[in-house]
């Protein structure tokens, strides 16, 4: 059903049928992930430094205690995987500035069907509004895709402040957009029956480009703002960087965030030397993109020829090392990475899953908001076919693109942290911690990342971001201020 550009969400109008796949609304948490919510930090660290006794304490605590000035809610994918001495491992594959969860978790508590959206807006948007100086006006919810998430954060922020909340389709180069949407002085104003409505701060989940209509610099406040996605948040290259960079400050401390192999600023005509150089396997990905769009898994020459006779819109790629199977992965600097995958069905096929983790910063940390697990379309082979789409094992994105603006998702491929499912991914409650530690320390390098990229007036250091991101097309795109 086609919705309006803006709509007003009214108090107590959250129906858990709106706001959740079908097959969570009779699903019930798996007991050891409901644990793992509930964990203090106290705990989270006293396990974590028992079990990585190289790791320091004291700045674990300070990591998980940090309070992010831009970057307040993240989620991250990540691979369970094992190296070929069999030493398991949470591997960061990418970051999300807007990442979707709510609708695929469970209810933590069955007499608050707001679940983990309470959560969310109660711990972290809300106490954001209170930090700045705001103009007058109203709450709103931006989006551009995953209406049904969308529409759960405006009903729960109508309900918790107990005032209407714009819910406002903000789609890229849609033209109804410069009649309905503007950003007046930095302030985001709607048109709604006939007026101009002003926006005191909006919660976003925008993901195609948000650069392109979004300013850095608001009045209004935008949870999370450009800049975060510029950062890293939605653009996988300054990620990489600001990755790089925090290992650095981590290292003294036993502490690394887990990333593949990854190559940054690759020309197109460069990329097939990288693959050589990774033995023929590696993952190329296009790094503003989002949605499993813009990725490309190489396993034979016919692939990497399809890579390069494929049109993109921009000049600069990342190439990565292919985390595979035991048989066949890429060669990296010090080791090999292998699918750890589901627990094997009854063929004997296991299938490579990753898991998101949710987070957000509160007033007594970084705590853990939602969960879910994607597993790939087709089994995990021994060996491989060269006639075979690499893809269908490897990619686990359960977006499908429809159109300019018009998405799909593959639900059947959606692994829930519920009583039946969560079994199949074969992860203990120490694998979750881990996943969660990666996630914020991501989060950090990003906000740190995004701190450096701002100036005193609060916009952006254009030099130091083309130093860092030196492509045309993408600093093109960004809205000059």
């Amino acid at each position: 059903m086609e919705t309006k550009i803006v709509e007003v969400v009214h108090p107590h109008s959250f129906e858990a049928k709106n706001h959740y796949y079908q097959k969570v609304l009779n699903s019930h948490l798996h007991p050891l992930v409901r644990n793992f919510i509930h964990l203090n930090n106290k705990l989270i660290i006293s396990r974590y430094t028992h079990l990585h006794p190289e790791v320091n304490k004291e700045k674990l605590e300070e990591l998980l205690a940090y309070k992010p000035k831009h970057f307040k809610w993240s989620g991250c994918d990540l691979f369970p995987t094992t190296t070929e001495k069999g030493i398991r491992k949470m591997i960061l594959v990418e970051t999300n500035s807007c990442p979707s969860g709510q609708k695929s978790f469970p209810m933590l508590d069955d007499t608050d069907e707001r679940g983990s959206y309470r959560l969310l807006i109660e711990k972290s948007f809300l106490p954001s509004l209170e930090e700045r100086e705001l103009p007058n006006g109203s709450l709103a919810v931006l989006y551009d895709k995953n209406h049904i998430e969308a529409s759960g954060y405006a009903a729960t922020i109508a309900d918790l402040t107990n005032e209407d909340v714009f819910l406002i389709k903000y789609y890229s180069g849609n033209e109804e957009n410069t009649d309905n949407i503007r950003f007046r002085d930095g302030v985001l104003e709607v048109m709604y029956e006939g007026n101009w409505q002003q926006i005191k701060a909006a919660f976003k989940y925008v993901t195609q480009k948000p650069w392109n209509r979004i300013p850095i610099n608001t009045k209004t406040l935008i949870y999370n703002p450009i800049i975060v996605c510029l950062a890293g948040g939605r653009n996988k290259l300054i990620a990489s960087k600001a990755y790089d960079i925090f290992n650095g400050e981590l290292r003294n401390y036993g502490l690394e965030i887990r990333v593949p192999e990854t190559i940054w600023d690759v020309s197109k005509r460069e990329v097939p030397l990288w693959v050589d150089k990774m033995g023929g396997f590696a993952v190329i990905k296009n790094p503003y993109s989002n949605a499993g769009q813009g990725v490309y898994t190489i396993t034979n020459k016919e692939e990497l020829n399809k890579f390069m006779q494929t049109k993109h819109s921009y000049d600069l790629f990342i190439v990565q090392s292919l985390i595979g199977n035991s048989t066949w992965s890429s060669i990296q600097s010090d080791k090999k990475l292998y699918h750890i995958g589901t627990v094997p069905n009854k063929k004997n096929h296991f299938f490579v899953a990753d898991l998101r983790m949710m987070i957000c910063s509160t007033e007594v940390g970084y705590r853990p908001v939602a969960l879910y697990a994607r597993q790939a379309h087709k089994p995990l082979k021994t060996k491989l076919d060269v006639n075979e789409d690499s893809w269908q094992m490897l990619g686990t994105n359960l977006s499908i693109k429809l159109g300019e603006n018009s998405w799909d998702s593959d639900i059947n491929r959606l692994v829930l942290m519920d009583s039946r499912d969560f079994n199949r991914l074969g992860l203990g409650l120490d694998d979750l911690i881990e996943g969660f530690i990666q996630t914020v320390l991501a989060n950090i390098a990003i906000d740190k990342m995004a701190d450096n990229l701002i100036n005193s007036e609060k916009k952006l250091k254009v030099g130091l971001f083309r130093s860092l991101n030196n492509d045309e097309s993408l600093i093109n795109e960004i809205i000059k201020e």
